[in-house]
């Protein structure tokens, strides 16, 4: 089984090493290829997505391909992640091996759950957002409440989503985020009910 995962660029270096290690542990000798393809910081749209979807399948030999967006791509292009997810569908043209999922605000969503490691990464106690990390809205994106604990903390550093997104997924278990973020568990069992659905995350 070959996959193509199109992310974001800097989501691609954060979270590509995690997703495998995890994949690995659960599906062993039904470990599919996974290709990350970065996409120059957003997945692309209308007729452009569907050439990638197309090119991927039918030149390239994969078997599926996932596009992985934020729902907070900076403009109002998706109301929601239900929204987001029927126009990447309309784009490609409801390609039955084309999967599209969301980051719900945005990837960072998915570190929230991690919130100790951050207060320490960025020597500051700021207490985490409340609520579920995925309903942390447009106004004020997970990528922005931590970009803040990092302005703010002593580690006198910007927040870096290749390097402490990475170290930050690097230090803690994924099952704890796939269990706190409904759009991140969709995403990770779409993965491997393409390649085992016995192993399907309940």
């Amino acid at each position: 089984m070959k996959i193509a995962i199109l992310v974001e660029g800097a989501t691609e270096v954060a979270f590509r090493e995690k997703l495998r290690e995890f994949l690995q542990r659960r599906l062993g000798e039904k470990m599919p290829k996974l290709k990350f393809i970065p996409q120059d910081g957003r997945i692309p749209k209308e007729r452009k997505l569907r050439r990638i979807v197309e090119n991927l399948l039918d030149n390239d030999g994969y078997h599926a391909v996932i596009a992985l967006t934020d729902v907070y791509t900076g403009t109002d292009d998706f109301r929601d992640a239900n929204d987001a997810k029927a126009q990447m569908n309309n784009w490609v043209g409801n390609n039955p091996n084309f999967y599209p999922h969301t980051a719900l605000h945005d990837f960072e969503a998915w570190l929230l759950p991690y919130w100790k490691t951050i207060q320490k990464m960025a020597k500051h106690n700021r207490s985490a957002p409340s609520g579920s990390p995925e309903t942390i809205n447009h106004n004020n994106p997970p990528a922005n409440r931590i970009k803040e604990i990092f302005r703010i903390g002593k580690c006198q550093r910007d927040y870096n989503k290749p390097i402490d997104g990475k170290a930050i997924l690097g230090k803690n278990d994924l099952m704890i985020a796939i269990q706190a973020c409904p759009e991140l568990k969709a995403f990770v069992n779409r993965i491997i009910s393409l390649c085992d659905p016995d192993q399907i995350i309940p």
